[in-house]
């Protein structure tokens, strides 16, 4: 039986436990405080406890690919000079951080952000193929605008080689495992997906993108550990007939291992940025809010757009409710096929669910061999000090998967909690000295 406390090891580096923060939207962007926020968010993780630490989606370029306001950017060797600062306090701590690379390619900001289209009129998407037709509706439609040039295969292998200095850079930073955003339909998704990959060039099959990714990782950051989201596009839509199937995500991470990848995460989703994504209830508090109003008004293009756009999320909401644990299967099925370290994430909330997950019935019985959350940290920076307590059998996280935290962050606002409920509970857990370290 593994137990939550156990060690172990992704690509030669040991992590002392088995639960890790796992990324998300830090809103960071690359100014005069970029580092000190990154350390206010991400070292509580740390010092609670995480094994492992990922900072968000940061983008390999300087210009376009973010797929919402305030991404930081890693293509500054100056600024990720800077960012030592914040893994010297990771490490402080005995945890480990890892760093999310990503390219939005067509989910970026110049597509569906009618505020920052207007602001850049000149910037273009980055496309694996021509956008799918009803993406081109959408366009024909208003509300997306797609000025897209799809990359030559030349290009591919220098998208994939700013990924490989990315890498070098944060290495050389401090990082100790360099991860992929390889679903929630960014660029890496786009390759690997039916749904956007017609191409006729080798890079047909998008598993080729991501071993030039690992050669460039490999080349320039040394051995440092590489790992990537793996998406089965189960959540799409029915009428989207080409997607990767829970079986296609097996294989795929079945020929990752072969390259040369050192831990996988498999996450079920779907081909649109949907509520796949972050399934729970639709968060009418933050819709409601006066406070971003003009902000997602800048973000859609009006407030009858965003108006529009909040009855969509709220259609979705019946569809992708909240599901205990719902890469569950996925995982399993994976690390059957593979021999490197599966990582589940999405949907974990409680101590029970994590010691199932990780095999508390025996290893025929694991799913994973790490536990990630995400959205839970928004409103417990501390979760770690209380899962991983003597006492933490009964321990569930306070978040309610409302989703008030992320519809903000389309303005460019920070990702915290913002439902009342929940921070009465956090506020009472602190109070009593949850978060305080065994």
């Amino acid at each position: 039986m593994t137990r939550l406390a156990d060690p172990i090891e992704i690509g030669g580096v040991r992590i002392p436990n088995r639960l890790y923060r796992a990324p998300l939207l830090e809103c960071a962007g690359n100014g005069e405080g970029a580092v000190d926020a990154l350390i206010a968010d991400l070292e509580p993780a740390a010092a609670a406890g995480a094994g492992l630490v990922c900072q968000g989606a940061t983008i390999v370029r300087g210009e376009g690919g973010c797929a919402a306001p305030n991404m930081t950017r890693v293509h500054d060797p100056d600024f990720v000079a800077r960012l030592s600062r914040l893994t010297d306090r990771i490490h402080e701590h005995g945890s480990t951080i890892a760093v999310q690379l990503e390219h939005g390619g067509l989910r970026s900001m110049e597509t569906w952000h009618a505020g920052y289209r207007a602001a850049h009129p000149a910037l273009e998407q980055l496309a694996v193929s021509r956008p799918p037709a009803f993406l081109r509706l959408l366009d024909r439609a208003g509300f997306l605008s797609y000025r897209p040039r799809v990359l030559s295969t030349e290009e591919v292998y220098g998208l994939a080689a700013d990924f490989g200095r990315a890498a070098a850079r944060a290495v050389d930073a401090g990082y100790d495992v360099v991860h992929l955003a390889g679903a929630n339909m960014g660029v890496v998704q786009q390759f690997l997906s039916p749904f956007y990959n017609r191409r006729t060039d080798e890079f047909a099959d998008g598993v080729r993108f991501l071993e030039v990714v690992r050669d460039e990782v490999h080349d320039r950051a040394g051995d440092a550990p590489l790992t990537t989201k793996v998406p089965a596009e189960t959540e799409a839509p029915p009428f989207v007939r080409r997607r990767l199937s829970a079986a296609d995500a097996v294989r795929i991470c079945r020929r990752l291992d072969e390259i040369g990848y050192d831990a996988l995460v498999p996450v079920r989703t779907s081909v649109f940025w949907d509520m796949s994504v972050v399934r729970g209830a639709y968060p009418a508090r933050a819709w409601r809010d006066e406070g971003f109003r003009a902000g997602y008004a800048e973000a859609f293009g009006s407030r009858w757009r965003a108006r529009l756009v909040a009855f969509g999320n709220w259609i979705e909401s019946f569809r992708y409710g909240f599901e205990p644990a719902w890469n569950a299967d996925l995982c399993r099925a994976v690390r059957r096929a593979v021999d490197v370290p599966v990582l589940a994430e999405g949907g974990i909330r409680t101590r029970r669910r994590i010691d199932r997950l990780l095999g508390a019935g025996g290893e025929a019985d694991a799913a994973c061999d790490m536990v990630g959350m995400a959205r839970p940290f928004y409103a417990e920076p501390r979760l770690p000090a209380r899962l991983l307590a003597a006492s933490s059998a009964g321990a569930s996280a306070v978040c309610e998967s409302c989703n008030n935290c992320t519809v903000p962050q389309v303005t460019g606002a920070p990702g915290v909690c913002r439902t009342p409920s929940v921070l009465r509970r956090a506020g009472e857990l602190r109070k009593r000295g949850a978060y305080d370290r065994d």
